[in-house]
């Protein structure tokens, strides 16, 4: 599996802000099929950092609904594959690409 195909994107929320600035962690969403080899060795080659932990988790599949003209419309939200890279002490990952 190339690195490329690993990533697919970061996760911008609160609480990955505030584990990136206290822990120093960074969470992405990831392939399914990536395992955690493959994903430290995509974020040391996308961000040019030393990567010292990888946990993974799988989030599952919701059911979905909502009322619309037709009727109650049901469907499901695919399910996701998250992991969250610890990043050696004194190392930062610039995920929004400011550049200061």
């Amino acid at each position: 599996m190339k690195p490329s195909d690993v990533l697919i994107k970061p996760i911008l929320s609160e609480k990955a802000n505030k584990l990136s600035e206290k822990q120093n962690r960074y969470s992405f969403v990831v392939d399914k099929k990536a395992n955690k080899l493959e994903i430290k060795k995509a974020v040391e080659q996308f961000y040019g950092v030393q990567v010292s932990e990888v946990n993974t988790i799988v989030v599952p599949s919701k059911a979905k609904s909502r009322y619309t003209k037709a009727g109650f419309v049901h469907g499901r939200k695919p399910s996701k594959k998250k992991a969250i890279v610890t990043v050696a002490a004194g190392e930062t990952i610039d995920i929004y690409g400011s550049g200061i």
